[in-house]
C-alpha cells in the first residue's frame, strides 16, 4: 500500500500531547502542507495562523471551552495550535479551509506529529480578545472567518486502532 494511503487509514485524533515544542523544520513542512490544498478556482483564500505562546493558547483555550459549554481544554494541552482562517467574501472559503486543515492533519500524522481538528474558530471571532489578536499579527477580523483550530504536538500516546467503517458507506451505480 502507498504512504500517502497508509497515513490517511493510520491517523487518529490525539487528546494528549507532550510538553515538548514541534520543531521548526516539521512546523514549516506542516505548513507548506497546507498551503498546496486545493482551493475554489486556485484563489488560496485560507490562511493559517500558528500560535505557540503558551498564554494565547491558554485565553483561546478557555474562550473555546466556554463557547463549548465545558470546563476542559479544548487544546488538549497541545504546545501548538493552528488556526485555520478564510476571506469571507470568497463561495469555497470554508471548503477550501476544510482541506487545508485536512492536509495539515495527514502531514502531521507523515512526520510524526499529532492532530486534533477543534471546532468553534467561527464563534471565538466574536470575542474582543481573538480580534485584538488577529489585529496585532495583521490579519483584519472583519475580512476573515475562523474555520477550525488544529492542536498540533508529539502524542503522549498511541492512538487506538480506527472503529471499523459502517457497512453503507459506500454505493455504487
Amino acid at each position: 500500500m502507498n504512504e500517502v494511503i497508509k497515513n490517511i487509514l493510520t491517523r487518529r485524533s490525539i487528546r494528549q500531547y507532550e510538553d515538548s515544542q514541534v520543531p521548526d523544520e516539521l512546523l514549516d513542512e506542516v505548513l507548506l502542507a497546507g498551503t498546496y490544498a486545493a482551493s475554489g478556482r486556485g484563489l488560496q483564500a485560507p490562511i493559517i495562523l500558528v500560535i505557540q505562546d503558551k498564554e494565547v493558547i491558554k485565553e483561546l483555550s478557555k474562550i473555546n471551552a466556554e463557547i463549548f459549554g465545558r470546563d476542559t481544554d479544548p487544546f488538549f494541552g497541545a504546545p501548538t495550535v493552528l488556526m485555520v482562517l478564510t476571506d469571507r467574501s470568497r463561495s469555497t472559503g470554508i471548503e477550501d479551509a476544510s482541506l487545508v486543515l485536512g492536509n495539515m492533519m495527514l502531514a502531521a500524522h507523515s512526520v510524526g506529529l499529532g492532530t486534533c481538528w477543534v471546532h468553534r474558530a467561527r464563534e471565538q471571532m466574536d470575542y474582543e480578545y481573538v480580534k485584538n489578536m488577529l489585529i496585532k499579527v495583521g490579519i483584519d477580523p472583519n475580512k476573515y472567518v475562523g474555520v477550525g483550530h488544529l492542536s498540533l504536538g508529539y502524542p503522549k500516546a498511541v492512538p487506538k486502532k480506527a472503529a471499523p467503517r459502517k457497512k453503507d458507506y459506500i454505493y455504487k451505480i
